[in-house]
């Protein structure tokens, strides 16, 4: 028998590739998701392929029940966005430390075999050293990059504590396509280029010469799938992005060119909670895991534009 995946906020954007790669990958896969910002939509085509819980892990007895049976949890629920947690932040620690605490409780009791943990590269903050490596000190400047570096913390404590082998993987910028654009707090690359098809402004918040390790969905999967079984991966923290800095002005020009049109751009004052610079160092993600980023930020964008070319309203 396959073993048996949980992939939690299966319905969100990340989650929802996940679960498309275990299916593919032979897996059996159990989702659960409250909704709150996933869209069911995304799994319509694992329709009868996958089992599907509606429900918060912040509720223990929901997050008890999720695991039964469960060899392996993809924890990827959470309220991702730093903006949503500045003005909500009880509601988003809630969402994001309450839940995750939930979580690897149950998956202890269940002797789960592994617990791979998406956090984000928030937690290191505006510390103006770049590339950001695993061992600099983390500086979080939002409540969510707070809330993600404590699920971290958790994680380590425990695979130290009780032997739940769990891994961390701190995400950078991740984009593709399903992503939401029609959010207030949606990515940077999902809104600039529908709006940028539709021949409407853009707004950046700040000069534009921020910059950020754009990082295309595949890559994530693969450092997912290869999460669950490195041997030396357990109790570790690893970044997991393309260790190419791309500022806000260049991806704007880069859409351009895909999409064939020229931008107007809004510029607006910096936002707080925003951190300037960003960028991966991926060697311990190669090391430890044998990751190698295999999509690019042109490719990336080509793919992603397309996808949203041909899920436009009406085609």
């Amino acid at each position: 028998m396959s073993d048996q995946f949980l992939v939690t906020g299966g319905a969100g954007f990340i989650g929802s590739h996940l679960v498309r790669r275990l299916l593919a990958d032979g897996g059996r896969v159990r989702v659960i998701d409250n909704l709150a910002t996933g869209k069911r939509e995304r799994l319509s085509d694992f329709e009868g392929k996958i089992e599907f819980i509606e429900g918060n892990l912040a509720d223990p007895d929901i997050s008890e029940n999720a695991l039964d049976g469960v060899d392996y949890v993809l924890h990827q629920a959470a309220v991702p966005s730093v903006q949503r947690s500045v003005k909500n932040p009880i509601e988003t620690n809630r969402a994001n430390v309450t839940a995750t605490l939930n979580l690897l409780e149950s998956c202890r009791k269940h002797k789960v075999r592994r617990f791979v943990y998406a956090s984000s590269s928030s937690a290191y903050g505006d510390t103006p050293v770049l590339p950001k490596r695993e061992d600099m000190p983390p500086n979080p400047m939002s409540p969510y990059a707070l809330q993600k570096f404590v699920g971290e913390r958790y994680c380590q404590l425990y695979f130290r504590l009780y032997g739940l082998e769990t891994v961390s993987l701190r995400y950078f910028n991740v984009f593709g396509p399903s992503q939401d654009p029609s959010s207030e707090y949606s990515a940077v690359i999902p809104k600039f280029a529908t709006r940028l098809s539709k021949g409407d402004p853009i707004v950046v918040y700040g000069d534009g010469e921020q910059s950020r390790d754009f990082t295309y969905i595949d890559n994530v999967v693969e450092a997912n799938i290869l999460a669950l079984s490195a041997h030396r991966a357990p109790g570790a923290v690893i970044n997991v992005g393309c260790g190419e800095r791309v500022t806000l002005n260049q991806l704007i020009k880069l859409l351009e060119e895909i999409l064939k049109v020229r931008a107007t751009v809004d510029y607006q004052p910096a936002r707080p909670g925003d951190v300037r610079d960003s960028l991966a160092d991926i060697n311990l993600a190669r090391d430890l895991l044998g990751y190698q980023p295999k999509v690019g930020v042109t490719e990336g964008l080509r793919r992603t534009v397309a996808w949203f070319a041909s899920n436009a309203p009406g085609k």
